[in-house]
C-alpha cells in the first residue's frame, strides 16, 4: 500500500484532526485515511440504472428520450397509443 507524508500542517487542523478521531474512535492515522478517501471517492458509484433515469429526466422523461432516439418511433407511437 502508498505511503504519503504531509509535512507543515497546521497546529489548529492536526488539533481538530485528533479531536474528530476520538470522536469516531479512530487513531488519528485512521481518521486522516478516512477523511481522505471519503473526500476523493463518492459514497455511491452511479448505477447504469440511475445513469438511464437521469438521462431521461434531462430529455423529458422517458417518453422525451425515446424521441430523442428515433423520432419516427416516437411519432408512430404517439398517433397509436393516442
Amino acid at each position: 500500500m502508498p505511503v504519503v507524508t504531509v509535512r507543515n500542517i497546521p497546529t489548529e487542523t492536526h488539533r481538530a484532526i485528533k479531536a474528530r478521531a476520538q470522536l469516531a474512535g479512530r487513531s488519528t492515522e485512521a481518521e486522516i485515511r478516512y477523511i481522505l478517501d471519503s473526500t476523493v471517492r463518492p459514497a455511491a458509484q452511479l448505477g447504469i440504472g440511475s445513469a438511464l433515469h437521469q438521462l431521461a429526466m434531462q430529455h423529458g422523461g422517458f417518453e422525451g428520450l425515446n424521441a430523442l432516439r428515433n423520432p419516427m418511433s416516437a411519432a408512430h407511437d404517439a398517433a397509436v397509443f393516442a
